[in-house]
């Protein structure tokens, strides 16, 4: 079997969170979606657990981070290029996320991010290996 990931993020509300996903171009499996949680299918083996705050609550004991105030993780997705990097980056500020940090140009490596609603960190990057430098 393959290994899969499941990030796990707790949302306010679940119908902003999703529309907000899918004007990002990200779809969702409706077989493990209902009104408590959204499976978004980031690739094949990559999904995000979109989970309301009360629900995610079952699964720890530990108080629940404002995103907005702290950081909990960094999400990092790759990118096939410098321009998807920036195409998701303008479609996430248009759909009301926004942009915490500047762009970040290391000549093999260009990144750039969003916060989404719920003020959850994701860091959009490209790589270049053929370009990077050289290990000592």
């Amino acid at each position: 079997m393959t290994r899969q990931i499941f990030v796990n993020l707790p949302i306010k509300d679940m119908v902003r969170s999703q529309a907000f996903f899918r004007s990002l171009g990200f779809d969702f499996n409706p077989q493990f979606t209902n009104d408590q949680g959204a499976c978004m299918v980031i690739a094949d083996n990559i999904f995000a657990m979109l989970l309301v705050e009360p629900f995610f609550q079952g699964f720890t004991k530990k108080k629940i981070v404002d995103a907005h105030q702290g950081t909990e993780v960094l999400v990092c997705l790759s990118c096939e290029s410098r321009e998807q990097v920036d195409e998701l980056v303008a479609k996430a500020l248009a759909a009301g996320g926004r942009a915490p940090m500047d762009k970040q140009d290391h000549g093999f490596m260009y990144g750039h991010g969003f916060e989404d609603l719920d003020g959850h960190q994701w860091e959009l990057v490209w790589m270049n290996p053929e370009a990077a430098p050289p290990q000592a």
